[in-house]
Parts: C-alpha cells; structure tokens; sequence
C-alpha cells in the first residue's frame, strides 16, 4: 500500500488498479468534472450565462493545473480547491472566470469528487466478490465431500467435511456482498450546500440545481445536509473492514490448515524462506489476515472522524483523507490475494 512506501512491498501490501482510481489524477478530473457540471447546472437555471458554461466546460477539456503550485497552495490552505479555482478561472479569463464555483464551497467539490471517484471503486469490489464467491464455489463442488476435522478453540471437536467449513467461508462473502448496493447508495451522493450548509447564495434555485447536477454527473441528491454528518463515511469504512474481516477470517483458517503436522491444505506457490528452504509459507493466506487487522484498526480512526465540529471541520474531513483510501485499498488488495489463493488450492481435507 502507498503507506509502506516501499514499491517491493506496494505489490505485496497494495492494489495498484485501486489506487490509480483514488490517486492525483484521479481526484483533479473528479474536481474538475464537478466544476464543469455545476455550470451547465446554474447556466440551464439561469444562474450564470449560457457562454459562461460553455466557457468553462471548455476549459475544463483542456485544463492541466500547475501541480507544483497547487501542492504549494494547498499547504497554506489545508484544502486544493481554492487554488483549483483559482487556476481555473485563469485558464477561463477574467469575462467567465467569476461564474466559476458560484455558490459552492470546497467541501462540495472534495466530498463529490469523493462520490465521483467511488464509482468505479464500487464496480471493482463488486466484481471481486463475485470472483472470491465463484472461486469457494468452485472449492467447495471440488473437495466437499473430502473429511476434515472440525476445531473449537483450536482444539480437535468432531468430524466434518470441508464443504461445511467452505461453506462458512463462502457465506460470509455472500453477506458482504449483499451490502454492497446499500453502501453505494449511501456513497454515490452530490454534496452542495455552500460555506455552513446552507445554501445561501443559491436561494429558491438550490432544489432545481441539486436535482439538474446530480443528474448530470450520477449521483444522487441526499435528504440531509452531508457536510459535518458523516455516517455514511462510517457506514462504508464498516463495510469495507467486514469485508477484510471476512477474507481474513478465510486467511486464518487457510494457514493453520497450512501447518506442518496439520497439512489440511495443500496449494501451489507457497512462499520461500530465506533460512529454510524447504518450507514453503502461506503468503497470500498471512495477507487476509494482516489487511483485516489493518482495516479493523482504521475502522476507528472513521469512527473518531465522525466528530465534525459545527457547521463545518477541518481536521476531522481531513483525517477521512488519510484513513479512507487506505481503507479501499485494503479491501481491493484483500480480494486480488484471495481470489489468488483459493485458485491456487490444489487439496483440501485431511491428509490421506
């Protein structure tokens, strides 16, 4: 994960198809694409002139920021959108360049960008689980019926086969699964309601253009005011670590199956030790187990971050950036190693 800093590690630890869809490019073309949108919005309302919008969309499809300046400026600020702007309106001239980011705020345009680059976000998981479900299917018709020894509390208690203990496994991705149009639901939301939520230069007009800017970019316009209530922040940082949680729950029991005198399992590619050259390590398995834990700890740092002070905060919006992303790459990564891993399985069952 980029946290590691280590590209050794990046392909161990990251997700680098996640990671391109939450990265800098990524979030300017979200930042931009909201910009664009709410002209056309405001233009159809009559908010801004129609050759304001077409000015602006103009320049969004040709519009690369100055990133240097902007790291610069962001720095000061604690936020990009204000330079953003500000290079934008540049780019725009001084005829349209005020039509710009009317009635918005920055938090508007992070928070949609948020929802924007959590589209396809949500279609990558969504395809991962289907592919961890097809895969402990495709185990479970392969080596259901092969006995096993049932453990409680990591002592031997009764016979088994290991089509009951797959299936254990496969249900809980199942139920993950489950919540996934719930969490995009609660996710994929526009965000606009000025400096304290309230809209306020935006007047009669701000239902329309919530309705007419949602529209245009996908997203659908929330009952409340998202700003400083940030429980669907928590909600989806929830799903994500049930998610890790249920994969590492799959990754626990794969190496202890792994161990020597156990030997329950037996998969092709195990990992070499640098001191031992005849074992052969449960890596991918080890992985699951690593990532759930990591996200159940960064499931509280979310929980901490729901403590946006009055109408608006600073340090709690920007603890959701550090926490977040990390959050989905885990997931993403967490689902690549398992669909791995179970494909891998070359036997399952007690030894013979």
């Amino acid at each position: 994960m980029a946290l590691t800093g280590l590209p050794f590690l990046d392909s161990l630890l990251g997700n680098a198809e996640a990671a391109a869809l939450l990265g800098p490019e990524a979030n300017i073309a979200a930042m931009l694409r909201f910009e664009a949108a709410l002209a056309t919005a405001q233009a159809g309302l009559g908010l801004i002139e129609p050759s304001a919008a077409e000015a602006i969309e103009t320049a969004v499809r040709g519009f690369t920021p100055d990133l240097a300046r902007l790291t610069a400026a962001t720095l000061r600020d604690g936020v990009p959108v204000p330079d953003l702007v500000a290079q934008l309106r540049d780019a725009v001239g001084d005829e349209h360049g005020k039509s710009i980011h009317f009635g918005a705020t920055s938090q508007d345009v992070v928070d949609t960008a948020l929802a924007l680059k959590l589209v396809p976000v949500f279609e990558l998981l969504e395809t991962g689980l289907q592919a961890a479900d097809a895969a402990l299917g495709d185990l479970r018709a392969r080596f259901g019926t092969a006995p096993l020894m049932g453990r409680t509390r990591m002592q031997a208690a009764i016979p088994i086969t290991t089509g009951d203990r797959i299936s254990v496994w496969q249900n809980a991705v199942q139920r993950v699964a489950e919540g996934l149009d719930a969490e995009r639901q609660g996710m994929l939301i526009l965000s606009l309601a000025g400096a304290a939520g309230t809209a306020e230069k935006l007047g009669k007009t701000i239902g329309p253009l919530r309705r007419a800017l949602a529209e245009n970019l996908g997203l659908s316009v929330p009952s409340y005011v998202p700003h400083t209530d940030r429980g669907r922040i928590a909600d989806f940082a929830g799903f994500l670590s049930r998610l890790t949680g249920a994969l590492g729950k799959i990754g626990q029991d794969v190496a202890l199956m792994a161990q020597t005198g156990v030997e329950e399992i037996a998969m092709a590619g195990g990992g070499g030790s640098s001191a031992m050259p005849h074992k052969q390590n449960p890596v991918r398995a080890e992985v699951l187990v690593t990532l759930a834990r990591y996200n159940a700890v960064q499931l509280s740092a979310i929980h901490q971050a729901l403590i946006h002070e009055q109408e608006r905060s600073g340090s709690a919006w920007m603890l959701e950036w550090l926490v977040l992303p990390q959050m989905i790459e885990a997931a993403a990564t967490a689902l690549s190693h398992a669909i791995s891993m179970l494909k891998s399985v070359q036997r399952i069952g007690e030894p013979g």
